[in-house]
């Protein structure tokens, strides 16, 4: 992963990085804890950060999803309304993916996979125009995510998990999908996708 790095700065201390990856758009947070002996604190969203660094405001649902060990959710994403998505774990450990599904972009099918942990506290921005899926790899997770339209059951659409011209190396023998990601087309056999 190529990482630029960005500081935002309260009173001379650093309170969140963001990395840009492999695909510019899709980027890292990791915010700084500050612990003490009742626990610790961290800011996971701030308007003015996102603002500051190219990263969205307008932010108007969040998600909750628990899944237990070897559960894939995904590839997922809306063409209409797409939601460009900041993605954490708070329990548990997964493998977050974004995938670019816009034509005529320099990245069109490639994908950046990043650990999303309890642990690491790192956030993924997800950006629209991307499918969206992660793979749990702890006994449980919880992942919460915020987007920036809301969720329309009209405007579904997504990716099979295991296309083989995305080439995802999930790394798992048998994960666990829905019936209905599992029945989801392969990209070449996709023909609503969001333009660049």
């Amino acid at each position: 992963m190529s990482i630029t790095l960005n500081l935002i700065m309260l009173e001379g201390v650093t309170i969140m990085h963001i990395e840009s990856t492999g695909i510019k758009e899709v980027k890292v947070i990791t915010p700084k804890l500050f612990k003490d002996s009742r626990g610790y604190f961290f800011e996971s969203h701030k308007l003015n950060f996102n603002r500051d660094n190219g990263l969205p405001t307008n932010f108007v649902q969040d998600n909750e999803v628990q899944s237990k060990k070897g559960v894939i959710r995904g590839l997922h994403y809306q063409l209409n309304n797409p939601q460009g998505k900041l993605v954490r774990a708070v329990v548990g450990v997964v493998l977050d993916v974004a995938v670019d599904l816009r034509v005529g972009s320099p990245t069109f099918g490639e994908y950046e996979m990043v650990e999303l942990s309890a642990e690491n506290k790192k956030m993924l921005y997800i950006p629209e125009g991307f499918a969206h899926g992660y793979l749990v790899t702890s006994s449980d997770s919880i992942v919460l995510y915020k987007c920036t339209n809301c969720y329309d059951p009209n405007d579904e659409y997504g990716i099979k998990w295991n296309d083989k011209t995305i080439g995802i190396d999930w790394n798992y023998s048998s994960p666990i999908i829905s019936e209905k990601d599992d029945k989801l087309p392969t990209l070449n056999n996709q023909t609503f996708l969001p333009k660049y």
